[in-house]
């Protein structure tokens, strides 16, 4: 059964870079952010993990807990903390099992070829464990923004913490150049009537 937003969070037992056991059921009482990504120091999954660290401390307001998994063992997971200074643990979940729970261990396929892996989704948690959110449709770039955007109606939450955007300043400048072309318009229109009489 797949999971959806309203479902009980699936509980599991699998460790983290440094080989300590690591379970949902530690996390009750906090809000978590459990992203799945494909690999370690690719492009895309380098960019999400970075920007979920640049943005550590804005979610950490908003009472959210990190935990990123993929099917990387422990030592690959510690190069890339270290490499990336990531504040968050990373699950070394080789045996797919965590995977196969959340449903993110799937076929995928590349230039014909079909093989099995991981899922880019992101699952949000509440304090109870049930899944307020599922976003399967990652922007590895501000996938911050995507979880701050999902808290933003919270009364906890501060204009600091959403993501900014300038769409009112870009609406002005179009305005402003729709009335200075419409003059210019009339203005040819009568100069070409004139030239045929």
């Amino acid at each position: 059964m797949a999971l959806t937003a309203g479902s009980k969070a699936p509980d599991f037992i699998s460790k983290d870079q440094d080989g300590k056991p690591v379970s949902l059921s530690e996390f009750k009482g906090k809000k978590l952010v459990l992203y799945f990504y494909p690999k370690d120091q690719t492009p895309g999954c380098t960019a999400e993990a970075c920007n979920l660290r640049d943005n550590y401390k804005a979610l950490q307001k908003q009472g959210y807990e990190i935990l990123g998994v993929s099917s990387d063992d422990e030592r690959s997971h510690q190069k890339f903390i270290a490499k990336e200074k990531l504040p968050f643990r990373l699950l070394a979940d080789v045996d797919k099992s965590v995977h196969v729970k959340y449903g993110t261990w799937v076929e995928k396929s590349m230039y014909g070829r079909k093989y099995m892996g991981t899922a880019r989704v992101t699952f949000i948690i509440n304090e109870k464990g049930i899944i307020e959110e599922i976003i399967d449709k990652v922007d590895t770039k501000n996938h911050a923004d995507q979880i701050l955007k999902g808290s933003a109606a919270s009364p906890k939450a501060t204009s600091s913490d959403k993501p900014q955007t300038k769409k009112p300043a870009a609406k002005k400048s179009t305005a402003k150049k729709a009335k200075a072309v419409k003059p210019v318009a009339k203005k040819a229109g009568k100069k070409v009537r004139l030239k045929k009489k």
